[in-house]
């Protein structure tokens, strides 16, 4: 078919957001929400409306790639806003199937950095117009045109061809729904960016020869209408009640019907009757589906190509929780219901995959990096499960007969004063500089290409060394030959060797032994680890001896107990920290480490 053939949907505009993480995605499209006169103006909205999840406004990321949709001069365009951390690339991925240009934000101080190469790659991959937009513009640092250099640089060497390279750019202050076309005009509102958005992004195109296509790029569900499908009408027209064929990844063909067909309007979901070529739309009555997979007519059906996401470089294995202290907390115990959430988590979530192990009770879990495992992880135990968990391991692979491991671009921005220290723990993880930028601001960036395991526990010790002033970003980077053996923790654990209740006596005691970890009066058990001992050896301490009583007072035996706070670290801190033998106890209440075989007499 020529492309004179093929018919454009003028009335429509498909776009996502895409950037590096805290760039201001989120922030951004909640001004261009209210500028497009969604919410009334004495409604009650909160900040970074999109970011929905609890996790996402606890962290300030965001997780799940969303869609929303406003209408500005008689056009109706849909709106995906991305996640930006490295970890979560599998949501970009699939989004770019579903839309005909992209925004790409980037903020007017940090400049590109990896997870805007990343994202940007992608989106040249599958050739979609570029519109370049320079956010956070107020802010005292910011250096725009050093910015705008480097963003032409990073189009350069990423291959763009001569029309990718002629990208518009547009100067924006998100938080106050500002922009402007050049740095040194007046601000006005939002409307250069909408009126770029309508020039720029291509209108949706379709043969009208071609029976009905909907590529399925993202699931969702509600608690009143189940399983939805959101995807994009590729070709024809889908009708509410219309019975399909639902073409799938392994060639298998179903009929289905279409029980309720949803567009997007602002935030909300509406009820729809008909959808055509180029409209991003929610199905519902289809349970068992897939994302990836084609929703074609009945008469004719034919499959549109897949989604193909890059393959995980990191596993976990998680198993039940067999501590004396399971069962308090959670209510999902089991290896069936634990297995159950992990196949549901595959379902609408392309980069994560689940495998069995030798043991009945385990399952190892494979994904893009160390944060989206810790989410993973942090959902299931706030929806009541509790889980044991190994130490992260990456996923290597043979190539031409030689072990391969996956690597991270890593770029550092710290002071100038510590980048001696900062290189020295590089180096010792097998990390290599290739380019170091010093702003003349007091700080420094460094690229660094370093193996993904050497990364597992650097945020903490970078935090340290550089007196938490440090910001490190990464993104995975292709594989390498086996890089050597890399040192992980070098200090020992203390480990309490009885179960009881800490006391502040045994506390005050053991804290010359080395940093601890829980308070006084909190559950132990055998084999659960208390505190990081000052030495490389493990040693086993009694958390719950008492004050001998006496009836014989004495002077000194009336001091008050000083105390040092006990250091208490995240799920992500806690998966970094533990050796091959120890695992993190994760439940709905607590994080605990443990070491992986409880009796002391087992373990020696």
């Amino acid at each position: 078919m020529s492309d004179k053939a093929l018919r454009t949907r003028n009335e429509l505009r498909n776009l996502a957001i895409i950037a590096h993480v805290d760039h201001g995605k989120t922030t951004l499209v909640d001004a261009m929400l209210w500028q497009s006169g969604i919410f009334r103006s004495n409604e009650q909205i909160e900040e970074r409306v999109m970011d929905s999840i609890d996790l996402e406004r606890e962290k300030g990321i965001t997780i799940m790639a969303k869609n929303t949709a406003v209408n500005y001069l008689g056009v109706h365009i849909n709106i995906v806003d991305t996640p930006g951390h490295a970890d979560f690339g599998g949501e970009v991925e699939r989004t770019l199937k579903i839309v005909d240009g992209v925004l790409l934000l980037v903020d007017a101080s940090e400049g590109p950095l990896p997870q805007t190469r990343f994202v940007l790659r992608k989106a040249l991959e599958l050739d979609l117009p570029s519109i370049v937009v320079i956010n956070k513009i107020d802010r005292p640092d910011s250096r725009v045109s050093e910015v705008l250099d480097e963003i032409y640089d990073l189009f350069i060497d990423l291959d763009a061809s001569d029309n990718q390279l002629d990208f518009p750019v547009l100067y924006t202050n998100a938080k106050a729904g500002t922009c402007r076309k050049e740095i040194n005009e007046e601000e006005q509102s939002l409307a250069p960016l909408f009126d770029q958005i309508l020039e720029t992004v291509s209108a949706p195109e379709y043969d009208p020869t071609e029976d009905l296509q909907v590529l399925v790029a993202s699931l969702d569900y509600d608690d009143y209408i189940g399983r939805l499908a959101i995807g994009r009408v590729v070709n024809g027209w889908i009708k509410d009640r219309q019975k399909a064929a639902l073409m799938r990844l392994d060639g298998s063909i179903e009929p289905v019907e279409v029980a309720g067909l949803y567009s997007y309007d602002g935030l909300n979901r509406i009820k729809i009757g008909e959808a055509g070529p180029g409209d991003i739309i929610a199905i519902s009555g289809i349970d068992e589906i897939g994302i990836g997979e084609t929703i074609a007519s009945l008469e004719n059906p034919k499959a549109l190509p897949g989604i193909r996401v890059d393959e995980p470089t990191m596993a976990v294995v998680m198993s039940v929780n067999d501590s004396p202290l399971s069962g308090r907390d959670g209510k999902h115990l089991t290896s069936r219901k634990i297995r159950d959430r992990l196949e549901r988590e595959c379902l609408t979530n392309v980069s994560i995959r689940v495998e069995p192990t030798d043991s009945a009770d385990s399952y190892q879990v494979s994904g893009r990096g160390e944060l989206q495992l810790a989410i993973l992880i942090e959902m299931m135990r706030r929806e009541g499960f509790e889980i044991s968990v190994g130490r992260p391991k990456v996923l290597t692979r043979m190539i031409d007969s030689e072990l391969h491991e996956p690597m991270e671009c890593l770029v550092i921005d710290c002071p100038e004063e510590y980048i001696g220290v900062v290189t020295e723990a590089l180096g010792i993880r097998k990390g290599r500089t290739y380019n170091v930028v010093n702003h003349g601001t007091g700080r420094v960036r460094m690229e660094v290409r370093i193996p993904t395991r050497g990364l597992l526990g650097f945020r903490t010790q970078f935090l340290t060394d550089t007196r938490g002033t440090g910001i490190m970003t990464h993104v995975f980077d292709g594989y390498d030959p086996w890089q050597g053996s890399i040192s992980h923790r070098t200090s020992g654990a203390l480990i309490s060797d009885r179960a009881g209740k800490a006391t502040a006596y045994a506390i005050q005691h053991l804290q010359p032994r080395g940093d601890l970890f829980v308070l006084p009066g909190e559950d132990l058990y055998e084999g659960m680890i208390v505190g990081e001992n000052a030495r490389p050896q493990d040693l086993d301490v009694n958390m719950t001896k008492e004050k001998k009583l006496t009836n014989i007072r004495s002077s000194t035996g009336e001091e008050l107990v000083h105390l040092v706070p006990p250091r208490r670290m995240s799920l992500e801190q806690s998966l970094e920290y533990i050796r091959e033998d120890e695992m993190v106890e994760a439940t709905p209440k607590s994080i605990r480490l443990r070491k992986r075989i409880l009796p002391a007499s087992k373990r020696k």
